[in-house]
């Protein structure tokens, strides 16, 4: 995903580009991460139905994160209306969504949450 947002905000003429890294959530309490990226965490950040998926290279996901909406249907997952909170101007509407089977989605993240010990 840094490698996709960084050719697509390169394209548009404004800086900065990238500077993404993934989420630390020893860092950030994200809740039962199983649902916050179902986008339905009690506390979801940063807000119901939204979620950053990328946060800063630095580490701290509020530094520069990027957000997409969430939507969740019987058979999908799908993230879309991409934003970047300290690039308000930025028009994300060429990147994504990005459509995703529910159950191999929800596989996907039960595995990464395992792996973390979480």
């Amino acid at each position: 995903m840094t490698e996709l947002i960084e050719a697509f905000e390169a394209g548009l003429n404004d800086s900065p580009v990238g500077s993404y890294g993934g989420i630390v959530p020893e860092y950030f309490q994200f809740g039962d991460l199983s649902k916050y990226y179902l986008g339905c965490e009690n506390q979801q950040w940063p807000a119901p139905g939204h979620l950053w998926l990328l946060g800063c290279a630095c580490g701290e996901v509020g530094c520069w994160p990027l957000s997409a909406q969430v939507t969740v249907t019987d058979s999908t997952v799908m993230w879309s209306a991409f934003s970047q909170p300290f690039r308000e101007q930025r028009d994300y509407s060429g990147f994504g969504p990005f459509e995703f089977e529910r159950t191999q989605y929800e596989t996907a993240v039960r595995e990464v949450v395992a792996g973390l010990g979480t």
